[in-house]
């Protein structure tokens, strides 16, 4: 009988402890729910029901039809899917051996290497695009370069389809290579010099112990980058051609210049729906990594 006040106090302070936590989540979920859910639902309904010639507003697929029958459109829409896959690649392909060389790596090289790495993290991307510019532009200082050393000039990546992808990679280096790091972390030393002291050689360890350890990481790491590289505005406005366009110059120059915010909601739309894709490996990815744990 003693025991029952202590249980209804243990209970007590249970009940009280999870309204707490419920109250505590209660804030962001708010704050998603108005900052994100809500103008993703309104967009959708912006786009479907338009005002029609009487001034009622009926269900119409309209600015869906144009966008995807609009040759303009779909080029823009293409150049953003080649943009992101080919920057997605060459991430992969350059963070990967970057973040196995810092993990595996000791000694003060490694500590340059790293900070170089993550550089790019706190350079504006205003900055990078005039910096890219002045070095690689026309005229710029690899020109200059090449000109003092008699050798001629190469056609400058500036304003083609190649600038978004060489400043866009760029930026998403040290993001990648944390992500890929993180993962990293999950293979113990132990492992590798088991799997040493058995002859396997370095691509064999590679192949069999740490990438399927890193998996998750990798996969991750591709789909912040595509999320990233495809909602980008900055990089692609000041180093890209005008035309084709990615779809975030696109989107903006449609509601500001054209003054055309369905056509624009639209775009944003689409967008949204090649972005949810990615994320849904992402979502899946951290799900698999909860059930694994």
């Amino acid at each position: 009988m003693s025991l029952s006040p202590t249980s209804d106090i243990v209970g007590a302070s249970k009940k009280s402890g999870g309204l707490i936590g419920l109250l505590l989540v209660a804030v962001p979920v708010l704050l998603i729910g108005w900052m994100i859910i809500y103008p993703i639902i309104a967009a959708v309904i912006t786009t479907l029901w338009l005002r029609n010639d009487a001034g009622a507003y009926v269900f119409s697929t309209q600015t869906y039809r144009f966008f995807f029958t609009d040759g303009y459109s779909l080029a823009n829409l293409g150049l953003t899917l080649w943009t992101t896959v080919v920057c997605a690649i060459i991430l992969l392909v350059v963070c990967l051996p970057i973040a196995l060389y810092l993990r595996f790596a000791t000694g003060r090289l490694a500590v340059y290497v790293q900070g170089l790495a993550i550089f790019p993290l706190f350079v504006p991307s205003i900055i990078l695009s005039y910096a890219f510019i002045r070095v690689l532009g026309p005229n710029g200082m690899l020109d200059i370069l090449l000109n003092a050393a008699h050798l001629p000039k190469i056609r400058s990546p500036y304003l083609t389809p190649w600038g978004p992808v060489i400043g866009l990679v760029w930026d998403h280096i040290p993001l990648t290579v944390l992500i890929l790091m993180a993962g990293l972390g999950s293979v113990s030393d132990a492992s590798i010099e088991a799997a040493k002291d058995v002859g396997a050689g370095p691509v064999t360890r590679l192949w069999y112990i740490i990438l399927p350890r890193i998996s998750n990481s990798i996969l991750v790491a591709a789909s912040f980058a595509v999320l990233g590289i495809f909602s980008a505005f900055t990089l692609p406005y000041v180093l890209g051609p005008a035309a084709p366009e990615m779809m975030g110059p696109f989107m903006q120059r449609t509601f500001r210049d054209l003054y055309d915010p369905p056509n624009a909601i639209t775009q944003a739309v689409v967008s949204f729906g090649f972005c949810i894709v990615f994320g849904l490996f992402y979502v899946r990815s951290v799900v698999r990594n909860q059930r694994a744990r």
